[in-house]
């Protein structure tokens, strides 16, 4: 699906927003993920902030699985209404070769952020699951969750020490 062309196509030197906002599910069902101006804000500061600085440590381009979603696509994932993808807040991803457990880590050590959140870990796989981090412009809490399929607990996951690189 094409983006409007009156879109910036680069938010940083790295991202380019057709990355943040493409997505399979929404082309299958002819929903157009375009946002406005404010949640393209939004975006450049989680790329500026979040995945530039993530890519200049670890050296490794990094392919974002889901960043804006528009409301309608947002629900037919069956996300919350008031998720922080629909405002271009978020961004979920993994660095190739390198583990959930060493990026979370090495994030929540590093940059400012809203939320960090593990999402499916494995404790005996530290490659399980994806790692999602939204930053807003105002206040950040910076903080750590982790997801399960029963639900959020606070901080990052256990892993243990064979699932780290």
């Amino acid at each position: 699906m094409r983006l409007p062309d009156n879109l910036p196509h680069r938010l940083s030197d790295h991202f380019h927003l057709y990355e943040l906002t493409r997505s399979q599910l929404a082309a299958r069902h002819a929903i157009p993920n375009h946002p406005n101006a404010k949640q393209v804000a939004a975006l450049r500061l989680l790329c500026r902030n979040v995945l530039e600085p993530v890519r200049r440590h670890f050296k490794i381009p990094i392919v974002p699985s889901s960043g804006f979603r528009c409301l309608p696509l947002n629900r037919l994932l069956g996300s919350s209404d008031s998720s922080s993808h629909c405002r271009g807040e978020a961004v979920d991803f993994e660095v190739i070769g390198v583990s959930n457990a060493a990026l979370s880590e090495w994030i929540a050590s590093n940059l400012e952020f809203d939320q960090l959140i593990v999402e499916y870990p494995q404790a005996e796989n530290g490659n399980a699951g994806w790692v999602h981090v939204s930053i807003k412009a105002g206040e950040n809490r910076n903080q750590c969750l982790t997801r399960h399929a029963y639900g959020y607990v606070h901080g990052l996951p256990v892993f243990s020490k064979r699932s780290k690189p």
